[in-house]
């Protein structure tokens, strides 16, 4: 049995990961943007060991999320599954990529990272000062996940870290007319968290349907890495602690 916390997981693919991880026995923890949600997030995910509660487009409120976490002690899976798509730069800015990048520095190290970005990163561009001014577009949040995940598998050589495309998947977020396929959407996390299997038992690569996909190459960039991870310790105030 693995214990996981999935962020973003009072709706959508977060949802449906937690159920299918509590219906295989993991000790899974939510996490929603507030109380209301909590309390529905935990009525409809059954079985669910507990929920946290944070706004993560809050700075302040994402460090305080991270000790909640922590204090419930070392989980073996992070999955960073929140994330927003049609609103404004602020709001794409601090969920999509200043969160991930806080928790990933704050909660204790688990043995595996998973990271939910998209197809849509290939369009991306490295314009780190779109960080600081709060202008992300969609695109250039999921390729710093893309980066960020690979720099983590590059640092923490003792950590899994993946990032997942789910694909265009039928969600509030995706709408009722997304082409692909729900389940393969929220299943690729989930293995990726969990399975012993040798192919989820790897780092560094981005996924597509429980398979190594093609991902935007100057991800691999360790001087923009290097960078991704300077901006956001100058605008959080939390610096990514190297091995």
């Amino acid at each position: 049995m693995a214990k996981v916390f999935i962020t973003g997981s009072a709706d959508g693919l977060g949802h449906l990961a937690a159920k299918l991880l509590v219906s295989e026995g993991h000790e899974v923890v939510l996490h929603a943007r507030n109380a209301d949600r909590a309390r529905e997030a935990m009525a409809r995910t059954p079985g669910a060991k507990d929920v946290v509660t944070a706004d993560l487009s809050n700075i302040n409120e994402t460090k305080l999320l991270a000790q909640k976490v922590n204090d419930l002690g070392r989980f073996d899976a992070v999955i960073h599954n929140a994330g927003v798509y049609q609103t404004s730069g602020k709001i794409i800015t601090a969920v999509n990529t200043l969160a991930p990048y806080i928790l990933t520095c704050l909660i204790n190290k688990p043995s595996r990272l998973i990271y939910l970005s998209s197809g849509m990163h290939l369009s991306g561009r490295p314009d780190f000062e779109n960080i600081v001014n709060d202008r992300l577009s969609y695109s250039d949040s999921k390729l710093y996940v893309v980066m960020l995940s690979m720099a983590v598998a590059r640092m923490w050589k003792n950590v899994l870290s993946n990032s997942v495309d789910p694909g265009w998947v039928p969600t509030k977020m995706g709408g009722r007319g997304a082409p692909d396929d729900l389940d393969k959407g929220y299943e690729t996390q989930s293995w990726l968290a969990v399975s012993n299997d040798p192919a989820a038992k790897v780092t560094g690569q981005y996924f597509h349907h429980k398979k190594i996909s093609r991902h935007q190459s100057i991800a691999d960039d360790i001087g923009l890495q290097e960078k991704l991870i300077a901006t956001c310790e100058r605008v959080t105030g939390v610096k990514f602690k190297k091995e």
